[in-house]
């Protein structure tokens, strides 16, 4: 496993600035303003049959502001400012709960994303999960996931999310370097990591998950086997690892831009790729599975991801809070993107809704699709069960230039990437796009 000279480098393999993940379909640039009153009509449809329903709350509160972050966040807001958002968002549940999409029915899952969830104290926390226990019962959630920063948890607050009823614990680590933190914007330090692993192990969360990132700036070789014997040595129960892309909306970019370069200050994706093989290699020499692209677990019939799983299968969700996105009945839609504009529209007594689009039959099909080869594998018969599609017939030129690349095997069933086509998937899913999204950009 070798880092190349940038002169070695192939320019498509070269890390450029734009978007890399692909997270949903059709592209979110397609989404606009004026379809909002689409996500408006989808509330007022009751929900299909056996759907799951998924709550997503956004809080966007930072120590600091990563310089590879690409998220809606704020390291400006003080207490008051914060509660008042916190308040908007049950205030926005409240909303929903109100529509006849819920159908009487109770969250699967819930989801802390952001920014920071541990950013915000003990007290905001339990006020926040309170308000929207009264509004949606969390009886029948089977995983609620909350996002922490090491810097920021304290064992009362440890405490406090557990007894709060979180199952699945993660924990951004990214590196466990303090160098390569440090000049990656990350506000906690290597200290931190170790004491904050330990006690959330001791306490007996059902999950911890540890979220590493191949390809920060001055990530070296030696530097990423060492992140990965660490987190080996640490034992969670799922391991989480992105390849480091460059968004436009990026501190990084916007050093780029200035100095005019074209190619970002990280790995290039063959090497990324490589440090991710690897990973994956050492990860089931001590006993982990690879699970995605993108994780590895301890134990496959304990250890699962039910917010990945379920929207990758339809599962409606809804997403509170600033710039959140929501998936219900087939309709996406983006809540207001600015602080201002997100509280003063709950305010107003109205959704905060920014944008939407609703799919057609084709496009929840490839959704779907594209989706679920991020696991490696797509089961055939599922696609025509639910869509009435043989997905080898329909896709059958793009899955032919996967299996003529190498990546791609079929039989009767399923269609199955290897793991070289796995390491790349993000980049191979745009095969399946309708060409008028192939060209555009994507967020």
């Amino acid at each position: 496993m070798t880092t190349e000279s940038p002169k070695d480098v192939r320019p498509e393999e070269a890390t450029a600035a734009g978007n890399y993940f692909v997270s949903n379909y059709p592209p979110y640039s397609f989404w606009t303003r004026e379809r909002a009153h689409e996500a408006l009509a989808a509330l007022d449809r009751a929900p299909a049959p056996d759907t799951p329903l998924g709550i997503y709350l956004h809080i966007p509160f930072c120590r600091k502001r990563c310089h590879f972050c690409y998220f809606k966040v704020y390291t400006d807001k003080n207490a008051d400012e914060i509660e008042g958002y916190l308040d908007a968002a049950i205030q926005e549940l409240t909303l929903y709960s109100q529509k006849p999409f819920i159908g009487g029915r109770k969250p699967k899952f819930i989801y802390f994303g952001g920014g920071t969830p541990s950013y915000i104290s003990s007290r905001q926390i339990t006020h926040i999960v309170d308000g929207m226990k009264r509004l949606l019962s969390w009886d029948e959630a089977e995983e609620v996931t909350f996002e922490c920063e090491p810097g920021t948890l304290t064992e009362p607050k440890l405490s406090a999310i557990k007894d709060l009823g979180v199952t699945r614990l993660s924990l951004g680590i990214e590196n466990f370097d303090d160098q390569i933190l440090q000049v990656n914007g990350r506000a906690h330090g290597s200290r931190e990591i170790d004491r904050t692993y330990q006690y959330a192990r001791s306490i007996g969360f059902p999950q911890i998950n540890i979220d590493l990132i191949a390809g920060m700036m001055g990530e070296t070789n030696g530097n990423w086997r060492d992140c990965v014997q660490k987190t080996i040595a640490l034992g969670p129960d799922s391991i989480t690892i992105y390849q480091m892309e460059i968004p436009y909306n990026t501190t990084i970019f916007k050093e780029m831009k200035v100095l005019g370069q074209t190619v970002a200050p990280v790995a290039d994706w063959r090497t990324k790729r490589a440090w991710v093989d690897y990973a994956f290699a050492e990860f089931e020499k001590a006993g982990y599975t690879v699970a995605s692209a993108y994780a590895a677990v301890k134990d496959p019939s304990r250890t699962r991801f039910l917010y990945r799983d379920l929207l990758w299968t339809g599962a409606d969700m809804i997403g509170l809070g600033v710039s959140s996105f929501s998936h219900v009945g087939g309709t996406h839609f983006q809540n207001e993107h600015e602080f201002e504009s997100y509280i003063a529209k709950l305010r107003q007594g109205a959704l905060p809704i920014f944008r939407a689009l609703t799919t057609t039959e084709e496009e929840r099909v490839i959704r779907e699709l594209i989706l679920q080869m991020k696991l490696g594998r797509v089961h055939r018969p599922y696609f025509e069960r639910k869509f009435g599609v043989d997905v080898e017939k329909r896709f059958a030129a793009p899955l032919g230039r996967l299996r003529d690349q190498g990546f791609l095997t079929a039989d009767q069933n399923s269609l199955r990437l290897n793991r070289d086509g796995l390491l790349q998937v993000d980049k191979l899913l745009h095969e399946f796009f309708l060409p008028e999204h192939r060209s555009a950009r994507y967020a």
